[in-house]
């Protein structure tokens, strides 16, 4: 699976990036057919502290396109959520694979 990753508004972060890699190698050990990922780190102004952090996660696999967005306080917990989207996303579409 190929990574790669953009910034908004935000400076490039190996440590966010380390950590989205092994969310997503986890993903991809259970989920073999994934063929690229991009992740996307944004800012936004916003009057809460529990929001303003964007982390967005576009993943194609065979047959379609994946997406997941979270907005939170911190991009580490933006991107678990995210992950955990996908994670789902990812479960549904092995099942339609495999019922065919």
């Amino acid at each position: 699976m190929n990574i790669n990753f953009e910034y908004k508004d935000v400076s490039a972060s190996p440590r966010l990036e380390a950590m989205a890699t092994e969310k997503l190698e986890k993903l991809e050990a259970k989920y073999d057919f994934i063929v690229t990922t991009d992740v996307y780190f944004k800012t936004e102004k916003t009057s809460s502290a529990d929001s303003g952090m964007i982390t967005e996660v576009r993943m194609n696999v065979p047959g379609t396109t994946l997406f997941a967005e979270s907005n939170l306080g911190s991009f580490e917990a933006s991107l678990a959520k995210v992950v955990g989207e996908v994670g789902v996303q990812l479960r549904k579409r092995k099942e339609k694979m495999q019922s065919h």
